[in-house]
Parts: C-alpha cells; structure tokens; sequence
C-alpha cells in the first residue's frame, strides 16, 4: 500500500515538474478523482492561490448527475470549469492530470473542458 502511495506521488511530481518547463506563465488545470467525486481547479502557481474551480459536490453539478464518479460527472465538471475559466478571462491553461493515467474520467473531463472553450 505505500508503495503505490509512494509510486503515485512520484508520477505527479514528474508530471507537475515537466509542465512547469512547458506553461511559459499559463494557469495549470488540475484534476482529483476519488473513489465518489472529481475535482478540477485552475490554479496560478506564479501567485500561489486557485483562480477557479469545480467539482461533483456543488449542488450546481450534483443535483443532474448519477453519481459523481463516472464520466458524465466528468463531462459536467469539465463544462462547468471551462465556463467559469473563460468568464474569469482564462482561455489557456496546462492541463495536469496528476499521477492518473490520461484515460477514463480523466479524458473525459480534459475532452470537456477543450469543447467548452479552454486551449491546451
């Protein structure tokens, strides 16, 4: 178990560190998923602190959704994020998925936030 902890932290780390070479100041667009929910925040690493975000447990997005763990839910939280992103003046993030393979919820939610407006 904590080896896969320690694995996992480890990718995100690579991840995160070969998107800080490639942002050239650009906001990141970070993705949680647990077991039940899936989060999404853009953040300015620059100042430090959240520009935006969403997730499957604002009554906005829970109140159409199954459940907060399947791909729709994804799709919600990435149309909402984008539509909140672009009403803040944000049209260019980099995308970091974290330690999670780029698949399933993941994809789902960047393939969201790409329709929706965002550019990365």
């Amino acid at each position: 178990m904590a080896n896969s902890k320690i694995a996992f932290e480890r990718r995100r780390d690579r991840v995160r560190r070969s998107l800080k070479k490639v942002a050239n100041g650009r906001p990141r667009l970070s993705v949680f998923r647990s077991s039940k929910q899936i989060y999404a925040q853009i953040i300015d690493d620059a100042k430090g602190f959240t520009l935006v975000s969403a997730s499957t447990i604002e009554q906005d997005t829970k109140g159409g959704l199954k459940t907060g763990a399947d791909t729709a839910a994804a799709v919600a939280v990435g149309k909402l994020v984008a539509e909140r992103a672009l009403a803040a003046g944000i049209k260019q993030v980099v995308f970091d998925r974290g330690g999670y393979q780029y698949h399933g919820r993941v994809k789902a939610l960047a393939d969201a936030a790409r329709d929706g407006g965002l550019e990365f």
